[in-house]
């Protein structure tokens, strides 16, 4: 069964921002007559930007665990939690299933998109042909589940305010969220960089 053509074949290719589809072109000072943007077969440095924003991500992933995101402060303690330690806290205290959600949002899904992402990254540079449709859903999935990262964020926020309520106790967010919400962001910016029409290819592409 012959493959299907590609849009180059068939003499178009479209805005990456707007989706316009358009007269194929290599010219590369090109630009949509819709949205204005510059036009280009393939994402400029794809490969280069998603690994160098992936390593960055990775790098601030070891002090995002290592800090403390938050501290619990009452008349008679102060206590300093990172992921970890705060996902046990929750645990202990007779909320496991926030306790789950957690660890799924700040240690699974954090390691799953370094997983994923270099798995993609590395498959695009050996110029693989392989399972791309398992490929492209993989892309997809790392889409998705970007946005629901950023959960630990939101949580401290949300702890705060709850803790706030009660007379001499406070909560305070520490460095940890911070990195966390870097490693968030970074991951994110990688899989935006990562142009997906490279899974397509069956040759190296830059």
């Amino acid at each position: 069964m012959n493959a299907p053509p590609r849009a180059s074949e068939l003499g178009m290719m479209s805005c990456h921002v707007c989706r316009l589809v358009t007269a194929y072109t290599e010219d590369p000072h090109a630009h949509c007559p819709r949205c204005g943007n510059a036009l280009h077969v393939r994402k400029r440095g794809s490969i280069a930007r998603a690994w160098a924003l992936l390593a960055a991500a990775a790098i601030f992933y070891i002090p995002a665990n290592v800090f403390p995101i938050m501290r619990t402060q009452s008349l008679s303690s102060k206590d300093d939690n990172t992921i970890l330690s705060g996902i046990a806290e929750l645990w202990r205290a007779g909320s496991p299933g926030l306790a789950v959600i957690v660890f799924t949002a700040s240690i699974i899904v954090p390691v799953l998109k370094f997983v994923i992402m270099g798995y993609l990254l590395v498959s695009v540079q050996r110029s693989s042909g392989f399972v791309a449709k398992q490929r492209a859903r993989l892309y997809r999935f790392v889409e998705l589940v970007g946005y629901w990262s950023m959960l630990d964020v939101f949580v401290v926020a949300i702890l705060s305010a709850l803790v706030h309520f009660k007379i001499l106790s406070r909560v305070e967010p520490l460095p940890g969220v911070v990195y966390f919400g870097v490693v968030v962001v970074l991951t994110m910016l990688s899989a935006m960089s990562f142009d997906p029409r490279l899974i397509w290819d069956n040759r190296k592409s830059q």
